[in-house]
């Protein structure tokens, strides 16, 4: 069986209120996140002054994917979202992607570390007087952490390698009580796991939320963003319209868990899980270092539902870095103008971060290997925003010299339209069964799991409707908490 361990603890729960009280703080329930028109007209209000990214505990109501489209002052809309054109991914398909860049830090994964600290907090099992929230990640989950933690006055400590963008570490510095930047780039999380261990047996009194491991972070993805997805269907789709599947890439694995809800809304659809031709896990059962920040890390998460994923579509990291320059360079964005993508479209290219060409590039394969036309919908998400790499693109012009428009036609031709169906696997029984296996060496081995929890996992047909069927509890737990700490 697995829950998230509401057990309360009175005691710590006290100093989470009085913490809450001091600091004006209020939180949202998942309802409110799935559904803003619940949250109260007070509020909304609130945020009519405030900067998306401000250290406001406010800014709490705009974990959600349905914020205004605005720096400042936005409140609530539907759900934001871009459909991209033929013209641009070569293909029939209607290939749609959520925005992540309009939640508080840019990225929808200040979502994820809400669903792992929240229910700690409400429930007395954190204590944010007397205890420091330790946040382990390969980029944006850590900065969501961190952000949370000082929205919620929380001390922090953030753990990324150090490889990431140094956008990542600049905005860390004025949020995080301490970061931490250890061996490596994105595939290199067992260093992050080992410091950690190393931090556990320091007797500094933590907790550690493992974005990996937490059913928090798979929580909010199954009802937030699985929600969002539906509502962007019912939006979008005509009658003669299908929804056929959803392609995302597997950092954490908590974004994917939207396909556990798809599925239960879309019998018929598809998940795909996605990873580098450099770093094939789930493929070849393999490893290596890539250039995709914040995906594939030489592991299967905890927290991912291998029986309900059907497909496996590696990405070449090359293609990722060379869309990027044609995405955001002026004269790839004039080339793609040229080749009859509007310039609507090319103007909201800067919405996709690395993840995100990942993902849309999985979703123009995964269109190919199906033979989808314009009936078809296929949809995935734009976790960040090229806010975010701004330096990467700094560093190729260093080392590639300026981008012209012989690049963007190589790019545009070989990376984008010339996307193929290789390095793609459609999912037997078996197949599922042998990524799963591959959880044993990470978490049995290595952090502390049972040979019975990993043969549960599997076994057990409620292992996962267990914990989806959580959140009533969760919210209940909220609302009481609010009305305790009594400023509403």
């Amino acid at each position: 069986m697995t829950r998230i361990d509401l057990t309360v603890y009175e005691d710590r729960l006290q100093n989470a209120v009085k913490r809450a009280r001091e600091r004006n703080i209020i939180i949202p329930t998942f309802a409110q996140m799935r559904d803003p028109a619940l949250v109260p007209t007070k509020i909304t209000e609130d945020l009519s002054g405030l900067g998306l990214w401000d250290v406001n505990p406010r800014n709490l109501f705009r974990v959600t994917w349905k914020n205004e489209p605005k720096e400042k002052g936005g409140r609530y809309r539907g759900v934001n979202f871009i459909e991209f054109p033929k013209e641009l991914t070569g293909v029939n398909a209607r290939i749609v992607a959520l925005i992540g860049k309009w939640f508080p830090t840019g990225a929808h994964k200040v979502g994820a570390s809400f669903g792992c600290l929240v229910p700690r907090l409400v429930t007395g099992q954190f204590d944010p007087i007397n205890q420091k929230a330790v946040w382990p990640s390969t980029g944006n989950f850590c900065r969501g952490g961190a952000y949370n933690s000082t929205l919620l006055a929380c001390r922090s400590i953030a753990i990324l390698p150090e490889g990431m963008s140094k956008e990542r570490f600049d905005w860390l510095k004025s949020v995080a009580g301490e970061i931490i930047a250890t061996p490596g780039s994105e595939s290199n999380v067992k260093e992050i796991y080992d410091k950690c261990w190393e931090l556990r047996k320091s007797g500094e009194d933590l907790m550690i939320f493992n974005q990996f491991e937490e059913f928090g972070n798979y929580l909010w993805h199954y009802e937030i963003t699985g929600h969002a997805m539906q509502e962007v269907l019912e939006q979008i789709l005509g009658p003669q319209d299908e929804f056929r599947g959803v392609t995302l890439t597997t950092g954490s694995a908590g974004t994917i868990a939207c396909g556990d809800y798809l599925k239960q809304v879309f019998p018929g659809s598809k998940v795909a899980a996605g990873e580098a031709v450099q770093c094939p896990t789930l493929l070849e059962n393999g490893f290596g270092a890539h250039r995709i920040e914040g995906i594939g890390d030489k592991h299967v998460p905890w927290i991912h539902n291998i029986k309900s994923t059907d497909l496996v579509i590696a990405i070449d990291d090359n293609v990722v870095v060379n869309l990027a320059r044609l995405f955001n360079e002026p004269e790839g964005r004039k080339y793609l103008v040229e080749k009859g993508v509007s310039e609507a479209t090319v103007s909201k290219l800067g919405y996709l971060g690395f993840s995100g060409i990942a993902n849309v590039s999985m979703a123009i394969k995964m269109s190919k290997y199906y033979e989808l036309d314009e009936h078809d919908v296929v949809l995935t998400v734009l976790t960040d925003s090229m806010d975010l790499y701004q330096s990467r693109l700094r560093e190729m012009h260093a080392e590639y010299g300026e981008y012209n428009r012989t690049d963007a036609a190589v790019t545009f031709a070989r990376d984008l339209h010339g996307l193929a169906t290789d390095s793609m696997q459609e999912l037997t029984y078996a197949d599922r069964r042998r990524v799963h296996n591959l959880k044993y060496f990470t978490w049995v081995e290595q952090q502390g799991k049972t040979y019975e929890e990993i043969i549960d996992q599997w076994e057990n047909r409620n292992y996962w409707t267990e914990l989806q069927g959580q959140i009533p509890e969760i919210d209940a737990l909220i609302t009481e908490f609010n009305q305790k700490v009594g400023i509403l």
